[in-house]
């Protein structure tokens, strides 16, 4: 069995879907991060079946809209001098910003520099989201 030792200071993401740990690891940007990071794909979970991890060691400010429009089912645990100081359960958010770019290549958003890619959730249980410029539909979950 594989054995990762745990953190002293900094973020555990945990109860990650399997196989989605490797795209919130892309979305935050982790790889540019001077720290140790560890990502644990297809953890063996009581109440998932499997699951993905990621340690990150350090202090950092983590983006909980990206967190939930992955999965929203995911906890973040802030650790401090090797104790659980923090458990937050994330949500679905109403609103993402420059998570994910528009489909739709007739989109102002396609067309125009340096503006931001706004989704906006129009439905909660098929985890959907629309362009605020152009209405186009987006999926969380694809």
């Amino acid at each position: 069995m594989l054995n990762i030792d745990s953190i002293q200071n900094g973020i555990v993401i945990d109860h990650i879907q399997a196989g989605k740990g490797m795209r919130i690891y892309e979305l935050l940007e982790l790889d540019k991060l001077d720290c140790c990071v560890a990502l644990i794909k297809n953890a063996r979970s009581s109440k998932m079946g499997r699951k993905d991890i990621i340690k990150i060691e350090g202090d950092l400010a983590i983006n909980f809209d990206v967190l939930g429009f992955i999965d929203n089912n995911i906890t973040v645990c802030t650790i401090k001098n090797g104790e659980l100081v923090k458990k937050e359960n994330i949500v679905l958010p109403r609103r993402i910003k420059n998570v994910v770019k528009c489909k739709n290549p007739r989109c102002i958003t396609s067309t125009e520099e340096n503006l931001d890619q706004i989704f906006v959730l129009c439905d909660e249980k098929a985890h959907r989201y629309r362009c605020l410029y152009c209405e186009q539909a987006y999926k969380s979950h694809e």
